[in-house]
């Protein structure tokens, strides 16, 4: 009689034996059976790749807005600077898909600081960081006027216009390196490390201090440009102390229906626009409304411009302030505006350009039948990452500031407010932290990493590449998808939904993590991502359990009305001394551990 393997088949009770196990799991990948495991075979030789080191005051990562005027201003206040990036100057993250920036003119608008920051919080529903509010609107017309004087606002694409500053004063930039460790002594931090995917180079990079401006990031989630971004920063922050904020806040940005998994598709004539300014508009957009309603009714929804279309409007749901409400249409808001695009004026698309691909007048993605779970994972912009203990950007490890997407510092919430905002936030707190930066790094003595450090974090850079066998990231991260994207997993939230979510995400955590393999440069870099939106995964969820309630973004089906009582709060998340992932509350309206109000 013919083996089950001879003639391709497989019992059940040899699957039931072989399945518990690394051992099984590579009996069955050898059966042409799709499975994750499976060995390594090494394209290049790991014992002959390269270090390099290097030494600067400041180290900048990131490349994107934040990360341009962090380095810029690192630099004009006396600091020695280096600028190290995954992507491209000005082409990295979410940088170039944003294309309104606003400008708060006082003497152009009829709002003053004081009522738009209150106008914000209003919108908010008091999640926002009031002092993070006011410093955007301050500083932004600055910024954009730098930015003018760059050539930001004469072409679709930044580089040119992003290398302008950053040649005339010489910094240097680090391209397609992918960093993947904070590096801590003494409880402050002294530098990061990666390695190059074009060089087969191990990278050290010794500071004084250093800047994440690493961006948001998500789940690699097909239809909206944030494939890059995982929460590199975040995580590596996370890992040597850093606290981290608002994990259960959504993003609600859709994709289209008709070629959902092309970005471009989508999206495309927002890269394809020049830039633009965008005065006061506050709204309260991006929520979770459309999850609610496909969730409630179960039927496809239509998108057009903000205030049109078939919104299949159901009771219930998430909350919207009466104030910002649509009144035209008598319908409930939904997610209708799209953040960092400026309002269309008589159908023509901002700055030039094309008009949209489906002709239906809204805004990329919100138009013609939309595809929900194509930012799966992300927050609001600049409502997550790491927590602010002051007003200039820094976090709770001395030395290290974050900026941007990579700083939770509630600049408008857990909700969408003013449009544009996010960019000129970017730019912004870039420039704070880079300033803030730039005089800690002065009261710093040089800085040394031992080789000890070098050597335990080498080991760990390139661990997926020695492994004899071990999971693919892809294969982890299509399980991790298949988890977490579910509308009613991370958007209609229920207790016990989540509770199996979470165990699911643990497996991952305790049985793959540490099993993840690369034959090369970009599987490693897949490895380290897939490690970090792993972390993120439970991040997510724990916050999202630990939120009783529903406001802004973060929908409780189970916890449906918004309770000011016990939640006027944000939820920090840290590493506790066990290694396990702890949770706390601080007060809206306070610094952490300070109680100190913000004003």
């Amino acid at each position: 009689m013919s083996s089950s393997k001879e003639n391709g088949k497989i019992s059940r009770r040899s699957f039931i034996a072989l399945a518990g196990g690394a051992a099984g799991a590579m009996a069955l990948a050898s059966m042409g059976m799709p499975m994750g495991w499976a060995e390594n075979n090494p394209e290049i030789d790991v014992d002959a790749l390269g270090l390099d080191k290097f030494n600067t005051d400041v180290l900048v990562i990131g490349s994107g807005m934040a990360g341009l005027f962090a380095a810029v201003k690192a630099h004009d206040a006396g600091a020695k600077v280096m600028m190290v990036s995954k992507g491209r100057l000005g082409s990295s993250g979410q940088t170039p898909f944003a294309k309104g920036i606003f400008a708060f003119d006082p003497e152009k608008e009829e709002l003053s600081i004081d009522e738009f920051v209150a106008k914000i919080s209003r919108s908010a529903m008091g999640s926002n960081n009031e002092a993070y509010t006011r410093q955007m609107a301050e500083h932004s017309l600055d910024r954009v006027n730098e930015l003018k004087s760059w050539g930001f606002f004469d072409s679709a694409i930044y580089n040119k216009s992003f290398s302008k500053p950053i040649n005339e004063r010489n910094i240097p930039v680090h391209e397609r390196i992918v960093v993947t460790h904070l590096i801590k002594e003494d409880e402050k931090i002294v530098g990061a490390a990666g390695f190059s995917v074009d060089e087969q180079k191990v990278l050290i990079y010794e500071a004084k201090s250093v800047i994440l401006c690493t961006g948001a990031g998500g789940f690699k989630p097909n239809g909206f440009p944030i494939g890059d971004l995982t929460h590199d920063g975040t995580i590596m922050a996370y890992d040597i102390g850093a606290k981290v904020t608002g994990k259960e806040w959504n993003d609600g940005h859709p994709g289209r229906a008709e070629n959902p998994a092309a970005c471009y598709d989508g999206w495309g004539d927002m890269f394809e626009n020049k830039p633009s300014t965008v005065s006061v508009e506050v709204h309260h957009d991006l929520g979770v409304d459309l999850n609610y309603m496909v969730y409630a009714s179960g039927n496809s929804v239509t998108m057009g411009r903000p205030g049109e279309g078939d919104m299949n409007a159901v009771s219930g749901g998430p909350f919207t302030p009466e104030e910002f409400k649509r009144q035209e249409t008598g319908r409930r808001p939904g997610p209708q505006s799209d953040e960092g695009r400026p309002p269309r004026g008589e159908g023509k698309p901002p700055g030039g350009g094309k008009p949209p691909k489906d002709g239906g007048g809204g805004p990329p993605g919100m138009s013609g039948t939309p595809v929900g779970g194509s930012s799966a994972g992300m927050a609001i912009h600049k409502s997550e990452g790491l927590v602010p203990i002051n007003e200039r950007c820094e976090s709770n490890i001395p030395g290290l500031y974050a900026a941007g997407d990579a700083l939770g510092s509630y600049m408008s919430g857990g909700i969408y407010t003013q449009i544009g905002s996010s960019l000129a936030g970017s730019a912004v707190q870039g420039g704070v932290a880079g300033e803030a930066a730039a005089k800690y790094s002065k009261t710093v003595g040089s800085v040394s990493i031992s080789d000890a450090k070098i050597k335990d974090v080498e080991e760990e850079i390139l661990a997926p590449l020695k492994r004899e066998a071990g999971y693919s990231p892809a294969w982890v991260t299509q399980t991790l998808q298949g988890i977490m994207i579910p509308n009613f997993i991370l958007y209609v939230k229920k207790e016990n939904l989540m509770k199996g979510a979470l165990a699911y995400i643990e497996e991952l955590r305790d049985q793959h993590m540490g099993h993840l393999r690369a034959a090369n440069l970009h599987d490693l870099r897949l490895a380290h991502e897939t490690r970090n939106m792993i972390v993120s995964a439970e991040m997510k969820l724990r916050a999202s359990l630990m939120r009783k309630e529903s406001r802004c973004s973060h929908y409780r089906l189970d916890y449906p009305e918004m309770d000011d009582e016990n939640w006027r709060a944000w939820i920090n998340i840290y590493k506790g001394e066990d290694g396990t992932m702890q949770l706390e509350k601080q007060p809206f309206g306070q610094w952490p551990n300070q109680g100190a109000e913000i004003v």
